[in-house]
């Protein structure tokens, strides 16, 4: 599986990409991660994408030609042809080629007022998308035609506003990629497909903390495995 990040700040994932499951996952080819700034579509000297906002307000907007022009390649780099901007009309091509539903590109657009992202839309992501396309905003966001261009889904990850999109990125790159077989050492390992409590314990059995005691629960002692189950679902 591919997710293709559209991003200002690509470095703002090397730290987590880069360590434990992820990072494994990505040297096993389990899953890939590509990035594509904008600002490398920029077509100024210095590279500027962002421009005051229509209509008056604070803060700064990021253009759509740069952003239309990411997604594009990252279209490309799925193996999708694309009429891209400003190619003339007369040639013969269409947005995307034809494949099977299960390999279409997902185009998700992150925004605090979008579809609240869960398990089961990483499940599915997992399922049907070979590659997952994420747009991370900045700033005040990013001009609304990019969206009017493609076809893409708004998602959520909270009911809370970031500085950026990134953060938000690298919770579905986690959390999708968790469903991709291979990505765990155990695929059953999952805590969403077997009983698993908030609560876990391991060795030694009695921790001191001030001249207090504090014991692993009897129960996972027991080595009954019903009980056991069942405590874990009421936890």
């Amino acid at each position: 599986m591919t997710f293709h990040i559209i991003t200002l700040f690509p470095g703002a994932f090397d730290s987590y990409l880069g360590e434990s499951i992820l990072k494994r996952a990505i040297e096993d080819k389990k899953i890939k991660v590509k990035f594509y700034n904008p600002r490398d579509f920029a077509d100024n000297k210095f590279k500027h994408i962002d421009r005051p906002p229509y209509g008056g307000g604070p803060g700064m907007v990021i253009q759509a030609e740069p952003v239309i022009k990411s997604i594009e390649t990252a279209l490309r780099n799925a193996g999708y042809r694309v009429q891209g901007i400003g190619d003339s009309k007369k040639k013969k091509s269409k947005t995307l080629n034809p494949k099977p539903l299960t390999l279409n590109p997902r185009i998700i657009w992150l925004s605090p007022s979008g579809k609240l992202f869960d398990t089961a839309y990483a499940k599915k992501a997992a399922r049907k998308f070979k590659h997952v396309i994420i747009i991370c905003g900045r700033y005040e966001g990013i001009d609304a035609r990019v969206k009017k261009v493609f076809k893409m889904e708004e998602i959520s990850v909270g009911p809370f506003v970031l500085t950026g999109g990134e953060l938000p990125a690298m919770i579905m790159i986690d959390v999708i990629s968790r469903q991709v077989e291979g990505v765990l050492g155990n695929f059953d390992s999952r805590e969403e497909e077997r009983i698993a409590s908030s609560e876990v314990y391991t060795r030694p059995e009695v921790i001191k903390y001030k001249g207090k005691n504090y014991r692993v629960p009897k129960v996972l002692l027991s080595g009954h495995r019903a009980k056991i189950d069942e405590w874990r679902s009421k936890k």
